[in-house]
């Protein structure tokens, strides 16, 4: 299936971002930035198999090289704060031909970001991992007609209900800044990735693929799973390496869970449209008729099947009966157990099991995000605590180029220390980190989880248990003269048989194999797996 990555980010100055770094990184080039006076080289990029930059009729012939577009887009920028550009990062289907990924990002960028005159420079990356993906770099400043610069912003003046403007207690006129494009406003993000939805959908379709791709998230799309983790790349590469991670454990605990929903939720839409079946043929029988029972239908079971061998050998049918047998015993101790008397009976069971399975899905998805919070700040605290004493260096410097050329040494320990303070400043403003309390309550969470898979494994199991009755006790139209319980009697061509048919013939095998002393099963233990 089409990936449906689609991320939107900005460079910001604020943030040591740069957007002539960030151009020269997606093109694989070597480009000088004016604003910082250093080279941004990536030449030795691999993976890099196309680039291109398109203008809006208005912008400067000469944007459309790589270095003069983003060194002029960061020289327009004055403030320490400022917005340098717009990334998108989306994944590309690997099911369309590669040759044709040029067309398609031209084709959606011309729609959503060129004709609103934006400049945009993208790039398409391909390693051959299975991981096509492209990068675009999108202007944030709209042009005039002569390809100059417009501000960001205007000031507008408030006013009142009479049309007049506001007078503060200052004497200054009540006012506030708009902007000059809504390029910003967060329903664009939504337009443009359903922009590109459309446009990979429109190419899948071209190529004669049945995929299709969905960016919405599965709470948009009313799909009750569990969503994955994002790993980031240093995680991703000790995953390709063997080295399991705990979010990579994660990812693969919330998949085994939503295959197992998935499962779950299947038989139970299959039990749904088998008992809708049976009421609907017992609302046609006459009124006077009382609705026969479940024992009552095993029973009428065993006479049709006895009447369908009585032309079979002796040793045919004794083998046929002893079959049946076995097979009535089980589903009526599957009955008594659980009280189930009528399809009525049935179908409250069924219910009860799916508001058990709906309250268990919830519980399951909230403690995974709780799960995944916790996680963040215990690795947070790890990283905080084993990089403090470099933390501490840096501080206890007291000549400034000594203290810039400590950073730039160990600027990505640094970076990561503060980056782990802000988190954890952010669920504790008193600065008191309740580590022993995490790591507990990790534990807590995963032992919660652990048991909750096993309540499902148990739900998932008297699901089996009901299908079992179910193809015991329902009608079967269409019936072979000739099986394979006897090796007497010739084996006729058949007809296509039904899902039901299957499953029966599957478990009068399995049974056949126990009388011979070899393991077996009930047919329908392997019908799902986690």
């Amino acid at each position: 299936m089409p990936c449906p990555h689609f991320k939107i980010t900005i460079t910001q100055r604020s943030h040591g971002q740069s957007a002539v770094a960030g151009a020269a990184y997606q093109s694989g080039e070597k480009l000088y930035s004016e604003y910082d006076r250093k080279t941004k080289s990536y030449s030795e990029k691999k993976g890099i198999v196309y680039t291109e930059i398109i203008l809006p009729p208005n912008a400067p012939p000469e944007y459309s090289d790589r270095n003069t577009l983003w060194n002029a887009a960061e020289k327009i920028e004055k403030q320490w704060n400022a917005q340098l550009a717009r990334r998108i990062v989306l994944a590309l289907p690997r099911e369309v031909p590669a040759d044709q990924f040029p067309a398609m990002l031209q084709d959606f960028c011309r729609e959503h970001f060129v004709s609103h005159g934006m400049c945009v420079d993208f790039a398409i990356h391909d390693k051959g991992d299975g991981n096509p993906h492209a990068h675009i770099m999108l202007t944030m400043r709209a042009m005039d007609e002569q390809g100059k610069w417009l501000p960001k912003s205007k000031k507008v003046y408030d006013l009142d209900e009479n049309g007049n403007r506001i007078r503060l207690p200052s004497g200054n006129w009540k006012s506030h800044k708009e902007g000059t494009v809504d390029w910003n406003e967060q329903s664009k993000a939504e337009i443009w990735r359903h922009g590109w939805e459309v446009v990979t959908n429109r190419y899948l379709e071209q190529n004669g693929r049945p995929e299709r791709v969905d960016l919405r998230s599965f709470e948009r799309q009313v799909i009750d799973l569990a969503p994955t983790i994002h790993l980031g790349p240093a995680v991703t590469q000790m995953e390709k390496r063997g080295i399991e991670t705990n979010m990579g454990n994660l990812n693969r605990d919330i998949k085994r869970t939503n295959r197992a929903l998935l499962a779950i939720r299947k038989l139970i839409a299959e039990l749904q449209s088998w008992l809708a079946e049976l009421i609907e043929k017992r609302d046609k029988i006459v009124e006077e008729m009382r609705e026969p029972t479940i024992p009552e239908l095993l029973m009428q079971y065993m006479d049709d099947r006895r009447d369908e061998r009585s032309e079979w050998s002796v040793s045919g049918q004794r083998k046929g009966t002893n079959m049946d047998l076995k097979k009535v015993s089980h589903a009526i101790a599957f009955l008594q157990e659980h009280e189930i008397a009528t399809t009525e009976d049935l179908q409250k069971h069924l219910d009860k099991k799916e508001a058990a399975f709906s309250d268990l899905d919830n519980t399951i998805r909230g403690k995974e995000k709780r799960l995944r919070d916790v996680q963040a700040l215990v690795k947070a605290s790890d990283s905080a605590e084993r990089l403090l004493p470099i933390q501490h260096q840096y501080a206890a410097i007291g000549w400034k180029s000594k203290k810039e050329k400590f950073y730039q040494e160990h600027k990505v320990e640094i970076d990561e220390y503060n980056k782990a303070l802000r988190l954890l400043y952010k669920f504790y403003p008193d600065r008191k980190i309740p580590n022993r309390t995490l790591k507990a309550e990790l534990k807590e969470l995963s032992d919660d989880l652990e048991a909750l898979n096993k309540e499902l494994a148990a739900i998932k199991a008297d699901l089996d248990e009901l299908r079992f009755v179910r193809n015991c006790i329902t009608p079967r139209e269409d019936i072979n003269e000739e099986e394979n319980l006897t090796i007497e009697a010739k084996q006729a061509p058949k007809e296509k048989a039904s899902l039901i048919d299957r499953l029966h013939d599957k478990q009068q095998i399995a049974d056949e194999q126990k009388q011979k002393g070899k393991s077996h099963s009930h047919g329908y233990e392997k019908d799902y797996e986690r």
